[in-house]
C-alpha cells in the first residue's frame, strides 16, 4: 500500500494505492492520525481511486478515522471507490455511517 498525503486548508486528503488489508492497516491508520495531529486537520478525504481490495482491517481503519474526525467536529468523505470495494462498504453498513462519493 502506498499513500500520498495532501493538505487543503483544514482538510487532509489521503490518496491510497493498493490493497487496504491486515498487512498495512496499522501503518495507514498511524500515518493519517500523525498527519492530522501535526497539521491541526479536522476534515478527512480518503481517495480510494487506486484501492482494488479492502478487508475487515480496512473497515476498521475507516470506522476509526470516522470516529476521530467526528470527535473533532469535522467531516469525513471517502471518494472514488471501486465496485469490489463498494460491495464491502454496503455489506458492512459503512454507507449508512459515513459519506461516500
Amino acid at each position: 500500500m502506498e499513500m500520498r498525503i495532501e493538505r487543503l486548508g483544514s482538510t487532509l486528503v489521503a490518496k491510497l494505492d493498493g490493497e487496504l488489508d491486515h498487512s498495512c492497516a496499522a501503518e495507514v491508520r498511524e500515518r493519517i492520525d500523525m498527519e492530522m495531529n501535526a497539521g491541526g486537520m479536522k476534515n478527512l478525504v480518503m481517495d480510494f481511486d487506486k484501492v482494488d481490495f479492502m478487508d475487515s482491517s480496512g473497515i476498521g481503519v475507516l470506522i476509526g478515522r470516522y470516529k476521530r474526525v467526528n470527535a473533532l467536529g469535522g467531516k469525513m468523505l471517502v471518494i472514488r471507490t471501486a465496485p469490489q470495494v463498494d460491495k464491502i462498504i454496503k455489506i458492512s453498513g459503512l454507507d449508512k455511517l459515513m459519506d461516500f462519493e
